[in-house]
């Protein structure tokens, strides 16, 4: 009889041992560890700020710990930069995007290892390379296409991509999934399995805890840079458990009631009569009234960001009438949004579009009142930008060390609500909210809903783009749903998700809702 030894568990692929990194004025990594198991996804959650970008930048060289150990297989390793990472076997899909706009889908994709033959790039395995990596994705797109021409959805997926190219052991993944759709993000969820299956360790860091539960086989949770879970069987834990770890007490999720809406009579702030713009939107017709919380929903692509930037100037409206407070608006630029209309943007890419994060978070906030704040020779007194922050960095909460903190160096939460500081420092009575909480934490998410709430009970009127339908739901006083940049139709929002969600999925997909879901506005 041959007896067959039981195997032992795996051996760990990637193993950090109580690192420790400090940045000026903040301990960020205080004794973190992390171990990943081949064939296996393991989940690394937390608040913002507790410590995970950075645990990420060092495992891919970006930064070098202070203190603690790092090893591949059972292997000390140190890393000097993300050149020795790949090397190791590690690649990660960062949360912030590392393409090369003007290059080529297949060229960034393969970037990492360009073939050559002769000493010429071989734009044939260039081509073929890409195309394999989008096959393992389900994906399809023009390889030849430059990148600049992609959606964000659509950057997000070749910069995964692009980490499958290596063929890497270690796949690192931050939030890959905050911008695409249920459909691409379930696409992902399953070449995660698939690279599972073939012995592949992935990392997976998400503020969606149904696709960690969903997906993911261990946890660490870091708390303030230490981890204060560590490598756990997530099976043994439920959503409330991880959450009470990650920010220290227990957390109930918020449901709002429906609010007392703004009287029908008078004109909305922002009204849409026929419009149609140059991006392709057709009779696009819908009101917003001081006070109220109006939503755009519907799948990427489907025109929502399109049509606030056409709101604001930046593309070209070709027909139809857009008023505000009743009378016609000619928005030649932001500019003129802003200063003759009232209208302000708080944009989905925060990082590229939001804010100047080289800047400190004074100049993010007053740079939409500069000429209001000027003196003589256009001089803007720092201390005047300074005052300016300290208010509006205590009433929306802003986490930092002071208003001379860069705001490249807050906190995704914190760098979202200076973005929105600075519209609501130049007294705007329009504001049009692009994905709000992409990429933040639970206990910021629900603080940013609070906020929003209490903004529409000032009185502003607000445009809400939102792929989370939950947040939708939570937030929303009606819904318009958008289906190839048209308006399919537009609900009351009774905050029940079953109801709501079941009508705008039903116009998403092309149902009429019943009657008592229509809106009667």
């Amino acid at each position: 009889m041959t007896s067959t030894a039981t195997p032992g568990p795996a051996a760990p692929l990637l193993r950090a041992e109580r690192l420790v990194k400090t940045f000026p004025g903040v301990r960020a990594l205080d004794g973190a560890s992390l171990t990943l198991e081949a064939g296996s996804v393991h989940a690394l959650l937390g608040e913002n700020g507790a410590g995970k970008s950075t645990l990420i930048k060092i495992l891919t060289g970006l930064h070098r710990p202070d203190g603690g150990s790092l090893s591949v297989a059972g292997r000390p390793i140190v890393l000097h930069s993300t050149a020795d990472s790949v090397k190791a076997g590690i690649a990660v899909v960062h949360q912030e995007r590392n393409l090369i706009p003007e290059f080529s889908v297949a060229e960034n994709i393969m970037l990492r290892q360009v073939p050559s033959r002769v000493g010429l790039v071989d734009r044939g395995a260039v081509r073929a390379g890409a195309q394999r990596s989008l096959d393992q994705l389900g994906l399809s797109l023009d390889l030849d296409a430059p990148v600049k021409g992609l959606s964000v959805a659509q950057r997000q997926l070749v910069e995964i991509a692009k980490a499958l190219s290596t063929e890497s052991r270690v796949l690192l993944l931050d939030e890959p999934t905050s911008a695409l759709t249920l459909a691409e993000a379930d696409r992902l969820l399953e070449v995660v399995g698939r690279l599972r299956e073939q012995g592949t360790s992935i990392l997976l860091v998400s503020h969606k805890l149904e696709e960690v539960f969903a997906v993911c086989d261990t946890v660490t949770v870091l708390r303030d840079g230490a981890s204060v879970l560590e490598a756990a069987p997530l099976s043994e834990h439920s959503q409330d458990d991880v959450v009470s770890l990650m920010v220290g007490r227990s957390h109930i999720a918020a449901r709002f009631e429906p609010r007392s809406l703004p009287s029908e009579e008078g004109v909305p702030a922002l009204e849409l009569e026929g419009v149609c713009t140059a991006a392709g939107h057709r009779d696009i017709s819908l009101s917003v009234r001081g006070g109220e919380i109006v939503g755009l929903y519907g799948l990427v692509g489907a025109g929502r960001t399109e049509l606030a930037k056409a709101l604001l100037g930046m593309d070209r409206v070709v027909s139809g009438e857009i008023r505000v407070k009743g009378e016609p608006a000619r928005i030649k630029d932001v500019r003129r949004a802003l200063g003759t209309y009232g209208i302000g943007y708080v944009p989905e890419n925060r990082k590229e579009e939001g804010l100047f994060l080289d800047q400190p978070i004074s100049m993010n906030i007053a740079v939409t009142v500069w000429r209001r704040m000027a003196r003589v020779l256009g001089f803007v007194p720092r201390r005047r930008e300074r005052e300016l922050a300290l208010t509006y960095t205590e009433r929306l909460g802003i986490r930092s060390y002071g208003p001379d903190q860069l705001a490249g160096n807050l906190s995704g939460g914190n760098q979202q609500k200076v973005s929105l500081a600075k519209w609501l420092a130049a007294n705007t009575e329009i504001l049009i909210i692009d994905e709000p909480t992409v990429g933040i934490d639970i206990r910021t998410k629900t603080a940013f809903h609070q906020l929003i709430r209490q903004l529409a009970e000032d009185g502003l009127a607000i445009l809400l783009i939102t792929s989370d339908l939950p947040e939708m739901v939570a937030l929303a006083d009606r819904i318009a749903v958008m289906r190839d940049f048209r308006i399919t139709g537009t609900i009351a929002n009774d905050h029940e998700y079953a109801s709501t969600s079941r009508a705008v999925i039903g116009l998403i997909h092309g149902r009429d809702p019943v009657p008592h879901e229509l809106s009667p506005h």
